[in-house]
């Protein structure tokens, strides 16, 4: 089992993504959409401008759900295995989601820099903060929240990430007091390079509004679990939207969800975007979990080397089910996306999972069958010939290719079943 990590804010970095975008075009093309979709230099703000304007939430928050996005479509070009899991902290689950296919990433870009700027603005005074602690006992900080906290001047637990690491957010003076209490007390805290109180009762009013813009947009069903910062369990359709609201005032339970992803067998995570927060934390939460990070263009032999040491190199029929979910839609006929795409793509997924189990080796018929249902997604989802090729072309490199006598040069051609 494999599961993709998307980190928060607080990772950014000037520089970010920049050696992926140099080294591979769909890295380069990702950031290039991104500028065009908000009608603004990010690529700049991530390659090259100021820290303290990419630490502006209203660029923070689509700067690094780029960011993550180019890594993860480099992942999947040069890696291929689909996740059967995702995960983001904060707004790393918009980078998930968006990763799995529940929102497009336009959409997803004018979602949350609408989220930026609402965070922004519920913060009127510019003293709403967020300070990690660390070597504390949670019950002792909840205490001390409730005792200190009050209406106009709020501090609450705002990520759960590990036993003894959580985070404070709320208002300065409130959070400053529980973070001397507890450091008194032989605690650790940091300040976090955040520009507002997220995940607490001061992002309310933000919340209200974030709600109604995310009303007008499309919000589906992905193509791999997602885990909710509000639940710590999978994500549903039914309640996406009223789940990505909720987490601006709640906590982000980042342990659970490790906890969830290891019950669930997931031996490998790889943390898509700037940094190494989540693998660090896995350290603390998970260490069956191999994790490691893609976020720059050196990361990539890493990546490889793990996957190579746990022999999870991509089978054909592996191979052919990753190139299905890296491929755009571009048919919104959810009937006939539901026939040509989920209905052939579950039943070749349930097929690879059962030769997995059993360690045998695929049939003719069923190595056919993949192929199938590669066409069938192709053919549903509209996919231009250009786009069919260089995707097919990946699986000329395979040995088993030659079952199909598929050509080395020229045009893919579907073979005869």
């Amino acid at each position: 089992m494999i599961a993709l990590l998307f980190p928060g804010q607080g990772s950014q970095y000037i520089g970010m993504g920049k050696s992926l975008a140099d080294e591979f075009p769909v890295a380069r093309r990702t950031f290039e959409e991104a500028d065009e979709v908000l009608k603004i230099k990010l690529s700049s703000i991530c390659f090259e401008d100021e820290l303290s304007k990419l630490t502006r939430t209203e660029y923070t928050q689509p700067a690094l759900l780029t960011a993550s996005v180019a890594a993860y479509r480099v992942y999947m070009d040069e890696i291929g295995l689909k996740p059967d899991y995702a995960a983001g902290h904060s707004l790393g689950e918009f980078s998930a989601l968006t990763c799995s296919g529940a929102i497009s990433f336009a959409d997803t870009l004018q979602i949350v820099r609408h989220r930026g700027i609402l965070m922004q603005e519920a913060d009127t005074n510019g003293l709403g903060v967020m300070t990690a602690i660390g070597q504390a006992d949670r019950k002792r900080a909840q205490e001390l929240c409730v005792q200190i906290s009050t209406q106009d001047k709020p501090v609450v637990i705002g990520c759960y990430n590990a036993p003894e690491q959580f985070v404070l957010s709320g208002h300065q003076e409130a959070v400053n007091k529980v973070a001397e209490w507890l450091e008194s007390e032989g605690a650790t805290a940091n300040p976090l390079k955040v520009s507002s109180s997220f995940h607490s009762p001061m992002m309310q009013p933000a919340a209200d509004q974030f709600n109604q813009i995310l009303s007008s947009y499309s919000l589906g069903r992905g193509d791999c679990t997602v885990i909710s910062n509000v639940t710590a369990l999978p994500h549903d359709s039914d309640h996406l939207m009223e789940r990505l609201t909720r987490q601006m005032t709640e906590p982000v339970r980042w342990q659970e969800s490790i906890e969830y992803l290891r019950l669930q067998n997931v031996k490998i995570a790889i943390e898509l975007g700037p940094k190494q927060v989540l693998q660090n934390l896995m350290k603390k939460n998970a260490e069956s979990i191999i994790t490691v990070s893609l976020g720059e263009e050196s990361d990539i032999p890493k990546v490889k080397g793990v996957f190579n040491r746990e022999n999870t190199e991509p089978s054909f029929i592996g191979k052919c089910l990753a190139i299905a979910v890296a491929t755009k839609n571009r048919n919104w006929d959810n009937d006939a996306y539901r026939k040509g795409v989920i209905e052939p793509y579950q039943k070749v997924k349930q097929l690879a999972m059962q030769l997995d189990q059993t360690k045998q080796a695929p049939t003719r018929e069923q190595l056919a069958g993949a192929l199938l249902m590669l066409r069938s997604v192709f053919e549903t989802k509209r996919v231009p010939h250009d786009e069919q090729q260089k995707r097919l072309k990946q699986l000329l490199r395979m040995p088993v290719a030659n079952e199909f006598m598929l050509p080395e040069q020229g045009d893919f051609t579907w073979p005869s079943f």
